[in-house]
């Protein structure tokens, strides 16, 4: 291939600089959020046809609006409103998903005070529709990710209620009964491996 002015292109060779650059590349984990690897994800499934899943908004209460021009409104003060359900649902292999998504810093636990009991009664409910409800949990310090079944975090909710019963979920519990998710490249967190064994059980 030649340049306009005539002169032959050649290819040089990769600086020492670029070649670092290349080596650090990691697939998972680009300092991302739980969310916004989920958001990903997500998006991943969609495009392709895999699954329709999308974050639920957060409701907002506007409290204040003015109106500078009439065809356009600016909102000067609003708040949000307690989410009354969980952050994530939607359709996948004619399953209806509801689903949860937490972090913490703890090493050896997941803290029920993490959770609200109407997100618990809502997963509930949708189990029991034949839905599949679960909880996404990520311990960041590991950069370890679980999926556990919504009904085993209503186990131990309604178990923290007793005298002398703990607040928080073991990871040795999660590691034995969740599903551990590997990053990846495409989709970052590919969670629906997980829900394809949830459903290979349900048959």
């Amino acid at each position: 291939m030649n340049y306009p002015n005539g002169k032959i292109y050649k290819k040089t060779a990769a600086s020492d600089h670029e070649k670092k650059k290349t080596k650090t590349v990691q697939y998972g984990k680009r300092g991302m959020t739980l969310e916004e690897e989920i958001n990903q994800s997500n998006q991943f499934y969609l495009e392709r046809d895999i699954a329709v899943i999308h974050k639920k908004p957060t409701p907002i209460q506007v409290v204040k609006v003015d109106y500078p021009k009439r065809s356009a409104a600016v909102i000067r003060e609003a708040y949000y409103r307690q989410s009354s359900t969980t952050d994530f649902n939607g359709v996948y292999k004619g399953f209806y998903l509801d689903f949860e998504a937490k972090e913490t810093k703890n090493k050896q636990s997941f803290p029920l005070k993490n959770f609200h009991e109407h997100q618990i009664f809502h997963m509930d409910k949708c189990q029991k529709q034949g839905g599949i409800a679960f909880v996404l949990i990520c311990f960041s310090i590991f950069n370890r990710v679980f999926l556990l079944e919504s009904e085993y975090l209503s186990m131990f909710w309604n178990n923290q209620k007793k005298a002398g019963s703990r607040k928080s979920i073991p990871l040795s519990f999660i590691e034995e009964n969740g599903y551990e998710i590997q990053y990846g490249f495409q989709p970052s967190l590919h969670y629906l491996g997980a829900v394809d064994q949830i459903i290979k059980n349900k048959k």
